[in-house]
């Protein structure tokens, strides 16, 4: 399953999911007439597209789908895997699996779906295919640096093209429908016992063309993060929605009792990060804020989430951006590190006598000027909770 956010999906039930959405993905196969390996190889011939119908029907859903859930802030597309590219193997790769599907009539896929009903072609498919996984696992030391050859890395077709994932998308639909009228028209030439003679033709003309509007809105819609980052750097919004402060001498106090109800989360880079942490600080960019990785710690209840970074700035923004994503008990820093250093590590008690509503706020500053440093210090031999690249959801056929 992707990754939701909020996650409305545990890594556990996850298995069960999987479980049930592949048992589906079976029957759909089957009841398309994909246990079949006349009809998978009709492809090839011209007299049966319904492979192709299939895939690109689960093909243009699922894009419509993840980029509708990624652009209302459902679905972390930031963390779905995407496989690296790497030229060379996957020519090769390609022509083998051609080959392979043409002779046997099945891929991967479809042989299990022909082998769960029985089909002696498709068990022996399955066999063969064991037998190969095993033949190049004995025989990949030959081969092994051909198969990590030109890497390109996880790159998208839309990157690839330099347009926008919703231009692609448009674009992939209409091939999609154009590719169902054309293979429409060739099927019934070549095969006239085709079952296309039976397709309701209205009912297929309205979902082509609801399948266009709807990847026609993905190329106006705006990108939710840009239009969130961008409202809350506004100065207006930020005039109409202060963010509750919480000064050096509180977050001092609180980080030597050792406040167990405190988060603390610095939007500095990593690098700075690494040069100065908070004991128990966590770095998080401003555009983590929107993933899943870190809506458990930022959505725990009865904690204090204080963003921190130099001067105030990016705390204040990434603030006001954690408030607007739903996340309560948010504050900031106020004036930043700089404030802290200056109020507490660096203090230095006052050459004149303060004044005595002062003395008890300076006497816990000479003490914390002396304890917090050795705390940062102690925090350093610990390892940072420096912001990870998260791990990637990985899935497909």
């Amino acid at each position: 399953m992707g990754p939701f956010v909020p996650d409305i999906i545990t890594d556990e039930l996850n298995l069960i999911v999987a479980l049930l959405l592949g048992v589906g993905f079976g029957v759909v196969l089957e009841q398309a007439g994909f246990s079949s390996s006349r009809r998978l190889a009709g492809v090839f011939y011209g007299y049966d597209f319904t492979v192709l119908r299939v895939f690109f029907t689960a093909g243009v859903t699922a894009m419509i789908g993840v980029l509708l859930l990624g652009a209302f802030g459902l679905l972390d597309t930031d963390i779905i895997y995407v496989n690296p590219t790497f030229w060379g193997p996957a020519i090769v790769g390609g022509v083998i699996m051609g080959f392979g599907f043409i002779l046997g009539g099945y891929c991967p896929g479809t042989s299990l779906s022909a082998a769960a009903i029985g089909k002696k072609d498709g068990i022996a498919f399955v066999i063969g295919g064991i037998l190969g996984v095993f033949v190049f696992g004995e025989l990949f030391p030959l081969y092994d640096t051909f198969f990590v050859s030109g890497n390109l890395g996880p790159i998208k077709i839309s990157d690839s093209l330099g347009i926008s994932q919703g231009l692609f998308a448009l674009l992939m639909t209409a091939v999609a429908v154009t590719a169902f009228f054309v293979t429409t028209r060739i099927e019934k030439k070549v095969n006239p016992s085709s079952t296309v003679y039976s397709f309701p033709v209205k009912r297929h003309m309205l979902a082509g063309a609801s399948a266009l509007a709807l990847a026609a809105v993905l190329l106006v819609l705006p990108n939710r993060k840009e239009a969130l980052v961008a409202e809350v750097a506004d100065p207006g919004y930020q005039h109409s929605h202060p963010v509750t402060m919480m000064t050096p001498d509180e977050l001092a106090f609180r980080l030597l009792d050792n406040d167990a109800g405190l988060v603390i989360v610095d939007v500095r880079s990593a690098e700075e990060f690494q040069k100065m942490t908070l004991p128990g600080a966590v770095n998080i960019p401003v555009e983590g804020l929107f993933g899943k990785e870190w809506s458990s710690l930022l959505g725990m209840r009865h904690k204090h989430r204080v963003f921190i970074d130099d001067d105030g700035t990016a705390a204040r923004g990434a603030a006001l951006l954690a408030a607007r994503l739903g996340y309560t008990n948010v504050e900031m820093l106020d004036g930043g590190l700089n404030s802290l250093r200056a109020t507490i590590l660096d203090f230095h008690p006052p050459k004149e006598p303060p004044l005595r509503a002062e003395e008890a706020t300076y006497r816990f500053r000479a003490r914390a000027s002396v304890l917090l440093p050795k705390m940062i210090e102690a925090s350093k031999n610990r390892e940072p909770k420096v912001t990870a690249a998260g791990k990637k959801i990985a899935g497909g056929c």
